[in-house]
């Protein structure tokens, strides 16, 4: 992606400049960034696998070394303290050489516990960002995870560069070639673990590469929201398929979801039914719009829905007073998206990290801030049959609202979820997940 460098210089210039003033409201010279360690399984030799530091990320696009380091101070050229070590039971990282490694002093590490040569000798002005609290303070870091640094950084993670929103266009291609690949396995009548092995091959990424884990899910599976098994074993009949799959571009994440069913029924004109919801309430991303107001307008649209497909008895307006609609719909509709799936900084009021939570009625929403040009976010409105759900509502008084039979017809197709991924901007939106979908 070299063709990417001018947007990556200039993203570094931004970093430095949040870094600035980071540094400032915390009244610190500097931050010392651990990319992270490999962490061994309890009572084994064998290694979990390795996650990065997003804050690490946020500055270059290497994944997938651990004991690296990075000295900031937004003035000076970042210090990058590269793990090279040699090694001949693993693979050792090539030495950096790509268009990133200009924006960067370069030092090469043989051995992770020498770090310490390498980092500021006064570390009283520097505070540690990572994980590892216990390597922080051995090597002397009085100051950890500073929260006047963190809660600005975090909240300006929200406004991205023009080189994130390129790598996330790319991650967005890159997952599109999946779901292709998926849809068509399910078509093809394949088991969920057949279907997920599809997935990856299509986008080359395995399932430590890919930003999450993703839901395969079919039939009654699909109204698990966090199903996370993928069956060896292919079902008697396929009648519906929920694929929640994401892909990785240099560190940063696509998440998408679609739905599919087997012929014209029921179920069908659902899916389509959600799909339009999800553009509508997509369009409804502008500047100045509260994010919880399209929460609460994806709910409206799961009423009508509701009305239309004949699963209640009533009109959309008193569906939603009783909050039936939490029933079948029980999930935030959406989240900040970026380095993380559910990027940092959504449930907060300010850059001081005043906290925003949640409203009370529905305490899963992920974002409660303001939307803004330059942000990021997933639409994913969802309808689903969730047996312990439904058997809450039985047992209510709002039960005479709800048409069982036709409930019931719809229960072994488990539910729906559509979701796209979307750039915010002043003037129109850019829906990154559709126009990847429309070159493939």
């Amino acid at each position: 992606m070299t063709e990417h460098h001018d947007l990556y210089a200039a993203h570094i210039d931004i970093l430095q400049q949040r870094t600035r003033e980071a540094l400032e409201r915390e009244g610190i010279e500097g931050l010392v960034i651990h990319s992270g360690q490999s962490k061994r399984l309890f009572l084994d030799d064998n290694h979990y696998p390795f996650k990065v530091n997003p804050q690490f990320k946020a500055w270059l696009p290497v994944v997938d070394n651990p004991n690296c380091w990075l000295v900031v101070n937004g003035v000076d050229k970042p210090k990058l303290i590269f793990y090279r070590p040699t090694d001949f039971w693993h693979k050792v990282p090539p030495e950096p050489n790509e268009y990133w490694t200009d924006c960067f002093d370069v030092v090469m590490l043989k051995q992770a516990d020498l770090v310490e040569k390498h980092l500021p000798f006064d570390k009283r002005g520097f505070a540690y960002i990572g994980e590892y609290i216990e390597v922080a303070s051995a090597l002397g870091f009085a100051n950890v995870n500073p929260d006047r640094a963190l809660h600005y950084l975090h909240y300006q993670r929200a406004y991205k560069t023009d080189y994130e929103l390129a790598c996330m266009r790319e991650a967005n291609r890159i997952a599109v070639s999946g779901h292709k690949a998926a849809a068509a396995a399910f078509f093809a009548g394949e088991s969920e673990f057949n279907i997920n092995q599809a997935y990856n091959l299509a986008t080359q990424q395995g399932d430590n590469d890919v930003p999450y884990t993703g839901i395969v899910a079919l039939n009654e599976h699909c109204s698990i929201l966090h199903y996370m098994h993928y069956d060896t074993v292919k079902p008697a009949e396929h009648r519906s398929f929920l694929i929640d799959a994401g892909a990785s571009f240099n560190g940063y994440a696509a998440d998408i979801t679609r739905t599919y069913t087997i012929g014209q029924n029921p179920f069908a004109d659902l899916i389509t039914e959600l799909d339009s919801l999800t553009l509508s309430l997509a369009d409804r991303l502008k500047p100045g719009v509260d994010y919880a107001d399209i929460h609460f307008a994806a709910h409206e649209g799961i009423a009508d829905v509701l009305v239309k497909a004949g699963l209640v008895n009533m009109n959309a307006a008193d569906c939603l007073a009783e909050g039936i609609t939490r029933t079948f719909f029980p999930h935030g509709i959406g989240h900040f998206l970026g380095l993380q799936v559910h990027d940092v900084g959504g449930l907060v009021l300010d850059d001081r990290g005043t906290p925003n939570p949640a409203p009370a009625e529905h305490p899963f929403l992920r974002c409660t801030r303001t939307v803004e040009a330059r942000q990021v976010f997933t639409i994913e409105p969802g309808l689903y049959f969730i047996e312990s759900l439904l058997a809450e509502l039985k047992s209510s008084e709002s039960s005479k609202y709800i048409n069982w039979d036709v409930v019931d017809t719809l229960r072994p197709y488990g539910g729906i979820r559509v979701e796209d991924n979307i750039i915010v901007y002043r003037e129109g939106n850019e829906n990154m997940t559709r126009l990847a979908e429309q070159k493939a």
